[in-house]
């Protein structure tokens, strides 16, 4: 089998060359086999790949980072800064005599609202009330009951 693909790179080389040597056979003497100048299917195939790779879009290349940006623009960025902008409008709409939760689970109702303080009235028959900061107001339970 390796004597014909040698008489086919001989031959190949005669009609590029120009030369006119003649070819002989070797298929009875134990020689190494080698194939001068022919390239093998394997090495024809990865020059196919070769040039499939660089005519392909380096957009196409991109796009799975350009996809995974966007889900942690998504996820990571765009909800806490929503949820933020959420908290801060109702906060700015806190209202006297408004029922609030706190983060930490207590209930009240809003007696006074200052800059960065509320008084929240916790206990109706002791009169019982605390100070919190605006940042701990979890939820207003008032807007839920209308």
């Amino acid at each position: 089998m390796s004597d014909i693909w040698v008489r086919a790179a001989l031959a190949q080389e005669n009609t590029e060359g120009g030369e006119g040597t003649e070819l002989t056979s070797d298929a009875g003497q134990d020689k190494p086999e080698t194939s001068v100048g022919v390239d093998s299917s394997a090495d024809q195939k990865d020059k196919g790949n070769d040039d499939q790779t660089e005519t392909r879009n380096p957009w196409m290349q991109m796009l799975p980072f350009i996809l995974i940006f966007v889900v942690m623009y998504l996820f990571l960025f765009r909800g806490p800064k929503k949820k933020q902008a959420e908290h801060k409008k109702m906060l700015s709409s806190l209202q006297k005599n408004d029922r609030v939760r706190t983060i930490g689970g207590i209930l009240g109702t809003v007696i006074d609202i200052k800059d960065d303080e509320v008084t929240l009235k916790v206990d109706e028959s002791n009169n019982t009330k605390i100070k919190v900061t605006t940042g701990s107001i979890g939820a207003v339970l008032s807007d839920r009951d209308k």
